[in-house]
């Protein structure tokens, strides 16, 4: 389980490791043995760096040099049609839900 916290100041991300155990009993197809587990937390380090102002200085950086931004409007189409399956996925108790190719980020 990971949990993202924008406001904390200093551990903004941090990493559990939770999850269950499925056993099968070999006796009944009808039982189900579950346990759950909950192990050690992991805080990465991550840069204090205002998010906003690297966003900022990579778009001065691209028009500067003429780059292609690391994240451009593209990313950000994938973002959200990854976002949305993910949605409509939660919403179908965990449904397969697949993204259509687009043209743009073939490319």
């Amino acid at each position: 389980m990971i949990v993202y916290d924008d406001v904390e100041p200093s551990e903004k991300v941090k990493v559990y490791d939770k999850g269950i155990n499925i056993g099968n009993n070999p006796e009944s197809i009808y039982k189900m043995l579950v346990s759950y587990r909950s192990g050690d937390l992991w805080v990465p380090h991550l840069d204090q760096t205002e998010a906003l102002r690297t966003e900022v200085a990579e778009f001065c950086r691209c028009i500067e040099t003429g780059d292609t931004p690391v994240t451009d409007g593209i990313a950000g189409l994938s973002t959200v049609q990854l976002l949305e399956a993910a949605t409509h996925s939660i919403r179908n108790r965990g449904a397969l839900v697949e993204i259509p190719a687009n043209d743009l980020v073939a490319a």
